[in-house]
């Protein structure tokens, strides 16, 4: 029975020291994401809110900003929702537009 119960509590003993180690690990990570976020090394991806490094392979230059992104569907979602809004922008000065001369 003794020995059983001591093999119990090193087991759990075990498990402790495991998990608490992925915890510090996954600590760890997100601190120095924060830090080389904070430094300019890596941005976030517009879509979907991942760290990616700056100069990351996948990019979208929109004027003067360049957006990284962490895959090519993030890009491709991007790049609809950017065409989208200026369509909407361009149909919307339009119909302004049209206003203005009804009122001349």
């Amino acid at each position: 029975m003794t020995r059983w119960l001591i093999l119990i509590v090193a087991a759990f003993i075990l498990y402790k020291l495991f998990t608490g180690d992925r915890g510090r690990k996954k600590t760890q990570e997100a601190e120095t994401k924060k830090h080389m976020a904070a430094t300019g090394e890596m941005v976030k991806d517009p879509v979907c809110g991942t760290y990616v490094p700056a100069d990351a392979d996948i990019r979208v230059r929109d004027g003067n900003k360049v957006y990284a992104f962490c895959s090519y569907e993030c890009r491709d979602a991007f790049v609809k929702r950017l065409e989208a809004s200026r369509t909407e922008s361009v149909e919307h000065a339009k119909e302004a537009e049209h206003a203005e001369e009804g009122r001349g």
